[in-house]
């Protein structure tokens, strides 16, 4: 297996996990923090642009891990790369969105 496919399922794993919040809080027609918003990454994109971008995400996701090399959910490498890639992003953007959102105050868990 190239390595390169591994670090192709690695973005995988990120955009997916970047996908959620975006489309959580879009579909429950809340503004969330977009690369479109003014200042990027602070400031607030409407619901809809949330959904527009966090089904980007997934597309982009798709293409990362279906359509690069022959990702099998059974080779340990394959899911790790992805793991590492959706559980790093994870930490990153509730680093980042707790900054926001009250989240990174270790009084609340």
């Amino acid at each position: 297996m190239p390595w390169l496919w591994l670090v192709s399922y690695f973005f995988g794993g990120a955009f997916t996990e970047n996908a959620i919040p975006h489309l959580v809080s879009g579909l429950t027609g809340r503004a969330f923090q977009s690369p479109f918003a003014k200042p990027p990454g602070k400031g607030l994109s409407s619901s809809k642009v949330n959904v527009v971008w966090g089904f980007a995400n997934l597309v982009i996701a798709y293409l990362l891990v279906a359509r690069v090399g022959a990702f099998d959910w059974k080779e340990t490498l394959d899911v790790v790369a992805l793991g590492l890639g959706f559980l790093l992003k994870g930490i990153g953007s509730a680093h980042h969105f707790g900054k926001f959102h009250g989240g990174n105050n270790p009084t609340n868990g």
